[in-house]
C-alpha cells in the first residue's frame, strides 16, 4: 500500500467532518437568511455557538456511522456505489440523532434545521469525497502514488491489463515489466525490487500450475510486494482477498497481513502515543540507570548498531549498554567461540546463556528488560513499533531461509508473540512461526493482549536468558 494512499484515507476523516460542520453552518445560515424569515419568521432562540456545539457532537455521531457503514475503506469503490453509501450512513446517523433527542426529551427548536442539515451532509460530503478523489487522480496523472506493476503472462488477459493500465492512470497503478516466464524473470524482479521500483506482481496466466504459482506467491511474500492473480488462479494463503476489476477482467488481490490500510493507520497512531507515555514515565528510570551505567564501566551508555527493519531495510538500534566495550565484536572472535561457543549455532543467531561479556548492571537491566528503554524513542521515531517481530542484525537476517524473511514484511517491535511465548528460550523456527502467525493475524486486540502479557513475562522471566 502506498502511503500517498494512506495519507488520502486517514484524511478522509476530518475531511468529513468539516463538512458536515460546514453543512451544519449553512443549514443555520438559510434559516436565518432575511428573504427566508419574511416567509417564516423566527419564534424561538437558538444562539450560534451553543447549536454549533450541539452539531460537532452530532457529527461525531455521523463519523461512527460512517465508519460502519465502511466509508473509511482504503480502496475506493466506484463514487455511485460511495454516494449511495454516504446518502444510507448519513440517513441512518440522522435517524439514531431523533432516536437520542426522542429518549432525551430533547426538543430542538427548528424541524427546517434539522431537515436541511441532513440534506445538506449528504452534499457536502458527496462533494468533498468527489474533490479528493479528484484531487488522487490528478496525482496518479502525474505519476504520484502510482503501484509499479509486473505482471506475469504475456496471455490475452495480461496484454488487456498492460492496455488498460497504461490508458487509465487514474486507477493508481502502472506496468513497468511484463513477462512469459517468472523463472526467466526472477533476476530482472529482484533487481527492480532492489531499485525500488516495482511494488506489486500480477499472474495472469491461466496455464500456470498451482505449483508455480505458489512459487511466485512465496516470492512476493518474501520480497514484501504486493500479490495478485486472475480469478481462475487460487494459490495458497488467500484468506482475505480483494477483488478487483481491470479491463472488465477480475482481479484478486492477497494481502500478507491485515496491517494494511487503515491498520497500519491505527497502529502508527497507537505506538506515538504510547510510546509518549512511556518516554515521559521512565524517565527518572533512564536517567538513573545511565548513572549506574557509567559508574561501573565507564564508555557510552548506550549501544548502538544497524539492524534490519521492514522490507529488508537497515536502521540504527539502540538499547541501554549492558556489556563491556566492544563486545560486539569478541561474537566473531575464533578464540572467545572456542572457548564459550554459540547457544544458536543451528540458526542465523547468536546466544549465550552465561555471556561473560555482560556487566554486572546489565545482568540487573537485561533480567528486567530494563535495556529496552530506549526503543521507545525508536517507536517515536518510527522504525519500530511496540508490538512485532524482533530485529535482526544483518549478518542474522542474511543466512535467513527464504521463508523466514516473510517476517520482515512489517516493522519490528519491542516486544511480541515470540517474547511473551518462551522469549529466549525458544528456537528459531518456532520464534518466526510465532511471529508469522502475528504478521497473518493482527488486531488492535492482539496487540493490547500481547503489551498486557509482557511485564508478567518480564517479572516471571519465562525462558529469558
Amino acid at each position: 500500500m502506498k502511503r500517498v494512499d494512506l495519507a488520502f484515507a486517514a484524511a478522509s476523516v476530518p475531511l468529513d467532518y468539516l463538512a458536515l460542520i460546514a453543512a451544519a453552518a449553512a443549514a443555520y445560515s438559510l434559516r436565518f437568511a432575511d428573504a427566508f424569515v419574511r416567509q417564516r419568521p423566527v419564534i424561538f432562540a437558538l444562539p450560534f455557538t451553543s447549536y454549533m456545539q450541539v452539531a460537532s457532537s452530532i457529527a461525531v455521531i455521523f463519523l461512527l456511522i460512517y465508519t460502519v457503514a465502511g466509508l473509511y475503506a482504503i480502496r475506493p469503490r466506484r463514487i455511485a456505489v460511495e454516494a449511495t453509501r454516504i446518502v444510507l450512513a448519513s440517513s441512518a446517523a440522522f435517524a439514531a440523532v431523533l432516536a437520542i433527542a426522542f429518549f432525551s426529551r430533547t426538543l430542538f427548536e427548528s424541524r427546517f434545521i434539522m431537515l436541511a442539515a441532513w440534506a445538506l451532509a449528504i452534499l457536502f460530503v458527496v462533494l468533498e469525497r468527489l474533490l479528493l478523489r479528484g484531487l488522487q487522480r490528478s496525482l496518479r496523472r502525474l505519476g504520484i502514488g502510482l503501484m509499479n506493476v509486473a505482471i506475469i503472462g504475456k496471455t490475452k488477459n495480461g496484454n488487456a491489463l498492460c492496455d488498460y493500465f497504461a490508458h487509465s492512470p487514474s486507477r493508481g497503478y502502472q506496468v513497468v515489466f511484463q513477462t512469459g516466464s517468472f523463472i526467466d524473470a526472477k533476476n530482472k524482479l529482484l533487481t527492480l525490487k532492489r531499485e525500488q521500483s516495482i511494488d506489486m506482481i500480477i499472474v495472469a496466466d491461466a496455464d500456470l500450475d498451482r505449483h508455480d504459482v505458489d512459487v511466485i506467491k512465496a516470492f512476493t511474500d518474501i520480497e514484501h510486494l504486493t500479490f495478485a492473480y486472475s480469478a481462475d488462479l487460487v494459490p495458497s494463503g488467500s484468506a482475505h482477498p480483494i477483488v478487483h476489476t481491470f479491463a472488465g477482467r477480475p482481479v484478486i488481490e492477497v494481502p500478507k497481513t491485515p496491517l494494511d490500510g487503515w491498520g497500519a493507520i491505527y497502529k502508527r497512531a497507537f505506538d506515538i502515543i504510547v510510546a509518549v507515555l512511556l518516554i515521559v514515565v521512565t524517565l527518572p528510570l533512564q536517567l538513573l540507570i545511565a548513572l549506574c551505567i557509567v559508574i561501573e564501566n565507564p564508555g557510552p551508555i548506550f549501544f548502538g548498531n544497524m539492524r534490519v527493519g521492514v522490507a529488508g531495510k537497515h536502521f540504527s538500534f539502540l538499547k541501554f549498554r549492558t556489556m563491556i566495550r566492544d563486545a560486539h565484536s569478541l561474537r566473531f572472535d575464533p578464540a572467545f567461540l572456542k572457548k564459550y561457543g554459540n547457544e544458536r549455532s543451528d540458526s542465523p543467531l547468536f546466544k549465550l546463556e552465561n555471556d561473560p561479556r555482560i556487566t554486572r548492571v546489565g545482568k540487573v537491566l537485561r533480567a528486567w528488560s530494563l535495556d529496552e528503554i530506549p526503543q521507545f524513542y525508536l517507536v517515536l521515531l518510527g522504525s519500530m513499533s511496540l508490538v512485532g517481530p524482533r530485529p535482526h542484525l544483518p549478518e542474522e537476517v542474511a543466512a535467513y531461509k527464504p521463508d523466514q524473511r516473510r517476517v520482515l514484511t512489517i516493522k519490528p517491535g519491542i516486544t511480541g508473540m515470540a517474547q511473551t511465548g518462551g522469549r529466549a528460550g525458544l528456537d528459531f523456527d518456532a520464534e518466526v512461526r510465532l511471529d508469522m502467525y502475528y504478521i497473518e493475524n493482527w488486531s488492535p486486540w492482539l496487540d493490547l493482549v500481547i503489551l498486557i502479557k509482557t511485564p508478567f513475562a518480564v517479572l516471571f522471566r519465562t525462558g529469558a536468558y
